[in-house]
């Protein structure tokens, strides 16, 4: 089987190397569809810490095409792959946190991962894809599933408003969770096409937002909606630590903010901010095994979710794909690197 494999800084091997037999309790996925992140560039550009060389690629779909015996799977069955592996043994993996696992390792970002043709993984870490749910969408299952573990850490109810900060992927996910628990969603974010994607994803109110965020008139909008108490929740999706000292400058009193961007920047953040309002701050990190979760939400929404897609490359123009995510002068939301089984089973079809 061919893998690509990040060998240096923005630098890509093929290879040709033996496939990887079925072993006890796994399942062999012949790979379809991996789509890109902030996290795959930042190790395409050698900018991230883990150790290269590095087969690279963590949301994954695929068909099995053969399982162990005892595994709950068949030959044909359409899945997505969980990249998480957690010890098991640790402090938070005994208190059922495994996503904060202390010797977390992820496929494609600490350990050899998805840019393969076959990948034989646990059965625990394989999840069907709904029947209807195309198999370059289901590669979405993963960073949906990071959405929905911020708004599971937000604990929204019906009837309360929302802020989302940033109107990536994962804020835009996070909208449509949202909009789902009947919670009304106010989004915001500096791009002007991503500030147009949102109110597809549920958002009652969608803010294209600058320096000095947020300005008079969008300082009335937010009072209009929450009655002037500021929002109940609010999900930073940036990671730039000036929208994380918004959040909390703008939270109502009693309510909670969810850091899901990353960042390894400082923010100043003013302790009194936190007293007076009796802000709960919350960080959220992988998810608590919702890919499941994150698979059905993408099916339920076929029309809002096929816009984040804005690329497809072929496996062998991977570099290409890494090279158009980094370029600033070309909007990209979410970009699908189409696997060889995938084009085989298109000329099939």
């Amino acid at each position: 089987m061919r893998v690509a494999r990040t060998v240096g800084a923005e630098r890509i091997a093929f290879a040709e190397e033996p496939e990887p037999a079925v072993r006890p309790g796994e399942v062999r996925v012949a790979v379809h569809a991996v789509s890109l992140c902030g996290t795959d560039l930042h190790i395409f550009e050698d900018d991230f810490p883990t150790d290269l060389p590095l087969i690279q690629g963590h949301e994954l779909s695929g068909v099995v095409i053969d399982a162990a015996v005892g595994t709950d799977f068949d030959a044909g069955d359409r899945v997505a792959v969980d990249p998480l592996v957690a010890c098991g043994s640790c402090r938070a993996c005994r208190r059922g946190r495994s996503n904060v696992c202390a010797r977390l390792s992820v496929l494609g970002c600490y350990e050899d991962g998805g840019f393969v043709e076959v990948l034989s993984v646990p059965a625990a870490r394989v999840h069907r894809v709904p029947k209807d749910l195309p198999l370059e969408i289901a590669a979405l299952g993963e960073p949906t599933s990071i959405s929905l573990q911020a708004v599971s850490r937000a604990e929204p109810a019906a009837g309360a408003v929302a802020l989302v900060l940033g109107c990536g992927p994962i804020g835009l996910l996070a909208a449509l969770a949202l909009s789902e628990r009947g919670v009304t969603v106010i989004a915001a974010d500096t791009d002007p096409n991503r500030v147009a994607l949102a109110e597809r994803f549920g958002a009652a109110v969608a803010l294209q937002v600058g320096a000095g965020f947020p300005d008079v008139d969008q300082a009335a909008r937010i009072a209009d909606l929450t009655d002037g108490a500021g929002p109940d929740i609010v999900i930073e999706a940036t990671g730039v630590p000036a929208s994380l000292e918004n959040a909390i400058r703008l939270v109502g009193s009693a309510g909670r903010i969810v850091q899901v961007g990353i960042s390894p920047r400082a923010a100043q953040i003013t302790i009194k901010d936190l007293t007076d309002k009796e802000i709960d701050l919350r960080g959220s990190r992988n998810s608590l095994g919702l890919i499941p979760d994150g698979l059905a939400l993408l099916a339920r929404h076929p029309g809002a979710v096929a816009a984040l897609v804005t690329h497809r490359f072929a496996f062998e123009d991977l570099e290409e794909a890494f090279r158009t995510m980094a370029d600033p002068g070309i909007p990209s939301g979410k970009i699908i690197v189409l696997m060889p089984a995938a084009t085989q089973a298109a000329v099939l079809a």
